[in-house]
């Protein structure tokens, strides 16, 4: 087999791999959709262990409370973050 075709191949994966995946990523904001998704089965299961206990005590409630109030912080984070704009405007 030809060098140069290995060469080839092994430039156009490094591409891949460098430029396509993480553009890819940010694109489909795949982490904060992952975290998301952690943080929405954190919640249920707190809850639903919550909800099953005949009589919680204080500091489990307080528990309860900093998961769910952990949840509009990271909302926030989830909808502030956005596509970061890359291309620079040379016309200025």
């Amino acid at each position: 087999m030809n060098t140069t075709i290995i060469v080839k191949v092994i430039k156009a994966i490094w591409y891949f791999i460098k430029c396509e995946i993480p553009e890819l990523m940010s694109n489909w904001r795949l982490i904060p959709r992952l975290l998301m998704g952690l943080y929405t089965y954190a919640f249920y299961s707190v809850t639903t262990w919550f909800m099953a206990m005949p009589e919680p005590t204080t500091a489990q409630a307080g528990f309860v409370a900093t998961i769910v109030g952990a949840g509009a912080g990271f909302f926030g984070l989830y909808v502030g973050s956005g596509k970061v704009n890359t291309s620079k405007d040379i016309s200025k």
